[in-house]
């Protein structure tokens, strides 16, 4: 139990979390059903969560430096905990997606500290085995939760998904107490209470920006308002940052090309990657009619595909520089939501296969390797700074990707569908609406919808991958996730130390 407890422990915590950010894409036609809600509902219930998981991930990371990463670990988990049961008895959509909010909230506390927790028990070759199996854990979240939520959402219902959490919670609170010891940062730090804020602000002000312009257009007063804000929070957050004594983000390393290349890259990777798959999910259940269960297994060809390439990549591709398999990753990711741009009214599910076994090729490629690129493009002393960004913008990616794919899918559907029937289409109401229109014809404007968002998102990969390869010069960055989260302890130890 002292051996590998802790280690149980934080990965407890980890799956929990990472499975929320996809295990909600296959139980969105039934929540809109049993809750009433809209395509605006649907999406801040998965954008509420991504979103305050993105905004709060850098300060939470400092406030566990000074108060102790275990005790904001645990209030983390009670946090998520609490947030799951109020998910689960969720009455109404605005309740689900507050509560949602909420978990993201105690999932930002528990995903800032797992890495320094296991970096404070672990030591050399256990350390190594410790990150490895960590990194396998986080990876099979993502690959699980469609299939999970598909299993849960056909049997028991999708309350279920947050329920399944409760139990969890109590063995991860009761592990974490009694086998990780309590661990700080450096001695005299202080937590950067107005940075987080005002990157709070921003996030939350662009991506409902970017919803809003989904049902009343970019130039609407309304949409612009809400973008001058996020302007101003982000020129705030910039001030902020400059002249903090222990800045969330120095914003001094964008200047550094390669930085700004990888951070490119992860905002990009995410939202193209995954932000697609909750509107691919309400066309295969809402017009193909589909399961939840085998609208879920759809999603296995780019699960599967990511699983083997990055388990063989670790191997046949050690040593190449991370640009390499990142920026061709990336282009992948393009070519692949390229190949699916191809739907029409008589389309089935098998039209996805080949563009999404393409996608899983190159996330399989992007993700391993994403997070040593980002260390290796800044200076030792900012290991854990660049380690926490590249998170936080791969989450912010994916809140992003589900607002903009959004107002791309009902601004095409709106060519052949009125605009209110647009919305309700999108957000799962074909039942309702087959009466007003023929099937025909719904199926003609959901496919076209979505053709357009996947044309979207891998322009969005390319230029992503362009970027990438361009300036991503220095160094060449071992692909894997182990080094790079090694790294990252190392420094962090290092600092605590001084």
């Amino acid at each position: 139990m002292r051996t590998w407890g802790p280690l149980t422990a934080v990965c407890l915590s980890t799956f929990m979390l990472l499975l929320d950010v996809t295990i909600a894409v296959v139980a969105l036609p039934d929540m809109a059903r049993a809750l009433d809600g809209s395509l605006g509902d649907l999406q801040w219930v998965m954008d509420g969560y991504a979103l305050a998981l993105a905004a709060l991930l850098l300060g939470m990371g400092a406030a566990a430096d000074v108060l102790g990463r275990r005790r904001v670990h645990v209030v983390g988990v009670v946090v998520f905990a609490v947030a799951s049961l109020l998910c689960g008895l969720a009455t109404g959509p605005g309740m689900l997606v507050a509560a949602r909010g909420l978990q993201g909230i105690g999932a930002a506390a528990m995903f800032a500290t797992t890495l320094p927790l296991l970096g404070s028990v672990y030591q050399g070759r256990r350390r190594s085995m410790a990150l490895g199996v960590w990194g396998a854990v986080s990876g099979a979240a993502a690959a699980v939760g469609p299939i999970a939520g598909g299993l849960l959402t056909d049997g028991p219902g999708w309350r279920w998904i947050f329920y399944v959490n409760l139990p969890v919670s109590v063995a991860a609170i009761w592990l974490t107490l009694r086998v990780v010891p309590e661990s700080r940062g450096a001695r005299g730090r202080r937590i950067d209470w107005a940075g987080t804020a005002a990157f709070a602000a921003f996030a939350g002000a662009v991506t409902y920006g970017a919803v809003r312009a989904g049902s009343h257009g970019w130039s609407a007063s309304g949409t612009l308002v809400w973008f001058a804000g996020a302007a101003v929070a982000l020129g705030c957050f910039l001030v902020v940052e400059r002249r903090a004594a222990d800045p969330l983000l120095d914003p001094r390393l964008f200047l550094r090309p390669a930085f700004f290349g990888v951070m490119a890259g992860a905002l990009a990777f995410n939202a193209a990657a995954f932000g697609v798959m909750a509107y691919t999910s309400i066309w295969l259940q809402t017009l193909l009619g589909m399961s939840p269960v085998r609208g879920g297994a759809v999603f296995l060809w780019l699960s599967l595909a990511s699983f083997v390439v990055a388990a063989a990549g670790g191997r046949l591709l050690h040593g190449v520089p991370a640009r390499f398999t990142i920026g061709g990753g990336l282009l992948l990711i393009g070519a692949g939501q390229y190949c699916m741009a191809v739907l029409d009214a008589g389309s089935t599910a098998g039209a996805l296969v080949p563009g999404l076994v393409l996608v899983g090729v190159g996330t399989g490629l992007v993700s391993p390797g994403i997070a040593g690129a980002a260390l290796a493009a800044v200076p030792q002393e900012r290991a854990g700074m660049a380690g926490g960004a590249v998170n936080t913008f791969r989450q912010l990616g994916y809140a992003l990707g589900i607002a903009l794919w959004g107002t791309v899918l009902t601004s095409r559907m709106q060519d052949t569908l009125p605009q209110e029937a647009a919305h309700a289409l999108a957000g799962g109401g074909a039942g309702a609406l087959r009466g007003a229109f023929g099937e025909e014809r719904l199926r003609a404007a959901f496919a076209d919808g979505l053709d357009a968002v996947a044309v979207a998102a891998g322009s969005t990969a390319l230029v992503a991958g362009v970027l990438v390869l361009a300036l991503v010069r220095r160094g060449g960055t071992k692909t894997g996730v182990t080094g790079s989260a090694s790294r990252t302890l190392t420094e962090e130890r290092t600092a605590s130390r001084g």
